[in-house]
């Protein structure tokens, strides 16, 4: 490990537009409203976890505390610095039966197709690569979630395969396309 997570009253770090901080739990409403559409399924926020997010909230602010990026997951909220709106999550997860750090993101329905889920994840990476002993990160996502894999192909992550996978939160395998991006040299 490179250095300890050091965050200023909760913040990981700042880009342009966002302010990246830990989850709070005042944030549970916002998350849940993002999360009733579905469209956050892929990352474990279903359109039913307004009855089990606060719980959610408290495992990710432990799992923080742990700072280890191999552990299970690191979850983070994104703020639009100009209205300190929550908009979205940025973090990553460690895929046990992958043995790599894999980044996830999101943003809500009405805050896409305006860059913040690249911005995020780009930061997010960049974030990682000076942080940790991590040489790269992954991004599984499914074939169909386009929006997905062309924010992660912005943010610098590059195409490796395309293949059959069974997620843990799928019911079945699913075509996803694998994605990586590694650390620069300095990193490593």
């Amino acid at each position: 490990r490179k250095g300890a997570l050091k965050m200023e009253k909760g913040i990981l770090f700042e880009t342009k537009r966002l302010i990246v901080r830990e989850i709070l739990e005042q944030d549970a409403e916002n998350l849940a409203e993002m999360a009733s559409d579905g469209s956050w399924q892929e990352v474990g926020l279903d359109a039913e976890c307004r009855s089990w997010i606060k719980d959610w909230i408290w495992e990710a602010q432990a799992l923080s505390k742990t700072n280890d990026p191999r552990k299970d997951y690191l979850a983070y909220v994104c703020v639009l610095k100009e209205s300190m709106e929550v908009i979205g999550l940025v973090g990553c997860s460690y895929y046990q039966d992958l043995k790599e750090v894999g980044i996830t993101y999101c943003v809500g329905s009405a805050y896409r197709n305006k860059g913040y889920a690249q911005e995020a994840a780009k930061a997010y990476a960049e974030y990682v690569f000076a942080h940790y002993d991590v040489p790269k990160l992954i991004a599984t996502i499914k074939e169909d979630n386009i929006s997905s894999w062309k924010v992660a192909q912005k943010a610098g992550f590059e195409l490796e395969t395309i293949k059959w996978y069974q997620d843990i939160n799928d019911e079945k395998e699913e075509l996803y396309r694998f994605y990586v991006l590694k650390g620069t040299a300095e990193d490593e």
